[in-house]
């Protein structure tokens, strides 16, 4: 039988070397995507570690000194008093619950009216439009302006006297009207001007959730017959909720800390009778007019906490809805 030729002989590749498992120092070879892992732990551990550092701090040294009798001055020798302050805080009928209530009037009400103004201009911008870009330059104007700028503008423009807004409301027959300077008026006029300044973000946030829409079902339900109103509310909204209530959750936090424009239009203690006054102006008036770092530090304490619960309860109606 003739012997096969060197083309017909089959060629065998060789056999790869094992991969080492060791290095040459005899220890055992770390996977590339374990050390990829650490050195990524590796470069970021000092930008964590100091974020945590400025996190944790403050939150411990102002829970220690809201346990103690510290007045007049924060280095002074204190005394621990355990929870008197706390007990201060919440049996004070005076001062700490009507700001409870103000912040949360403030809030809520401040929030609803952007959400339904940014979500009702989120819908006319959702299709393209001649001035579009115009009207979008325009209405980032109000965010490109600090807090207490935007305070002194309003100040002038609701100046009883000399403002333009009662130059304006003469002329529809409304009586002039003390805004700011009115002890019932106070809380609403910084609630519009606070709609005024953020209802452009709650509209760019519903506009970019707005975007990522599928188009399908709000077509199918227009060749059905409904109207503009029924695709909004059973095609539109239910799909937009997600975004809805993230942007409820980011802009009501904000909300509840607002401190610059109601402390640069009324001043110290939100008006001469605490008509505006916050929990934020209130812990501020304790820290820097009264000096009662105790107690002010535990009011902070409440407030950080009463911020928390607000998050943990609209991030599980987030969670609810999302599932």
């Amino acid at each position: 039988m003739p012997s096969p030729t060197l083309a017909e002989t089959p060629t065998v590749a060789p056999e790869r070397p094992a991969a080492r498992a060791t290095t040459r120092s005899g220890r055992k070879a770390i996977p590339f995507e374990q050390a990829n892992r650490r050195l990524k732990w590796a470069l970021l551990s000092p930008a964590l570690g100091f974020v945590a550092l400025m996190i944790i701090f403050p939150l411990v040294f102002t829970l220690n000194l809201s346990l103690t009798d510290a007045f007049g001055a924060v280095n002074a020798n204190n005394t621990y008093i355990g929870l008197q302050n706390f007990i201060d805080a919440l049996t004070d009928t005076r001062r700490f619950w009507p700001a409870v209530w103000r912040t949360v009037y403030f809030t809520v009400g401040a929030v609803l009216l952007q959400t339904v103004l940014g979500l009702a201009l989120a819908m006319l911008m959702r299709k393209a439009f001649r001035g579009m870009e115009i009207v979008r330059t325009i209405l980032m104007v109000p965010l490109l302006a600090t807090p207490v700028a935007i305070g002194i503008l309003w100040l002038l423009i609701l100046d009883p006297t000399n403002g333009i807004a009662n130059h304006l409301l003469g002329f529809v027959g409304i009586p002039p009207q003390e805004f700011l300077g009115s002890v019932s008026q106070s809380l609403p006029t910084l609630m519009l001007i606070d709609v005024w300044q953020w209802t452009p973000m709650m509209t760019i946030l519903l506009l970019a959730g707005l975007s990522t829409l599928p188009e399908e079902p709000e077509e199918a339900a227009l060749m059905d017959g409904a109207n503009a109103w029924q695709r909004f509310r059973y095609i539109i909204l239910p799909m937009l909720r997600t975004t809805l209530l993230t942007a409820l959750v980011l802009r009501g936090v904000d909300a509840l800390k607002t401190f610059d424009i109601i402390y640069a239009t009324k001043g110290p203690g939100g008006g001469s009778a605490f008509e505006a006054e916050t929990l934020n102006v209130y812990a501020y008036g304790l820290t820097f007019d009264y000096q009662e770092y105790g107690l002010a530090s535990a009011v902070l304490v409440l407030f950080t906490i009463f911020i928390v619960a607000v998050v943990v309860l609209l991030r599980r109606r987030t969670g609810r809805t999302s599932a």
